[in-house]
């Protein structure tokens, strides 16, 4: 990771010595006559890859969301367990959030459910959680992919995505709570991506 930042840094000062020249600058004139875009000289700050760090799309959530859904389903639900061979939805979550996003949460979905702040259910972006009040004495988490869907460890299914509009999901819908807003989420999880993790 630090490799990568130190790359990011030697293009950004490459960006500023590329810049410095010994001839006059064109006028307004002479961009306005030429077309701006085309006349300006190319950055190495305008690399696509430098840009998705820059400024990283929300999508990069989603699908950093989608990729641990592969990992990790079809793996059978356990109270307590924290591994491929068996998991429960807290233990989920905190796994996702330390490897994935590399962000520590909480191991309990009690502590979980005062992480970040509130959001409404109308606010959700992916990356937020949302907790449920089953029947019983346990409390329910997951994490909002995005279109109306979250990723979880179902007590009867295992790992998996529902749907949050689910009358079940519905009828025992809790909170919903952001951690950590949607920008450094991506940028989190690009870094994760770009450094093997």
């Amino acid at each position: 990771m630090l490799r990568l930042a130190g790359c990011v840094f030697l293009l950004a000062t490459l960006a500023g010595c590329a810049g410095t020249t010994t001839q006059e600058p064109p006028s307004d004139a002479d961009y306005f006559s030429h077309g701006s875009a085309e006349t300006l000289p190319h950055s190495p700050l305008d690399e696509p890859l430098v840009q998705s760090f820059l400024q990283p799309s929300p999508k990069v959530v989603r699908q950093a969301l989608l990729d641990e859904h592969e990992r990790w389903v079809g793996t059978p639900y356990r109270l307590g367990g924290e591994g491929e061979y068996g998991i429960d939805c807290s233990a989920l979550v905190q796994a996702i959030f330390d490897e994935r996003f590399d962000t520590h949460l909480p191991r309990t979905t009690e502590s979980q459910a005062v992480e970040g702040h509130r959001v409404s259910l109308e606010e959700l972006e992916a990356g937020d959680l949302v907790f449920f009040r089953p029947p019983g004495v346990y409390r329910h988490v997951g994490i909002y992919v995005g279109e109306g869907r979250f990723l979880h460890a179902s007590t009867s299914q295992g790992v998996m995505l529902s749907e949050i509009d689910n009358l079940y999901w519905q009828r025992h819908f809790w909170q919903a709570r952001r951690p950590m807003e949607p920008t450094r989420l991506a940028h989190r999880a690009m870094l994760s991506r770009y450094s093997g993790s």
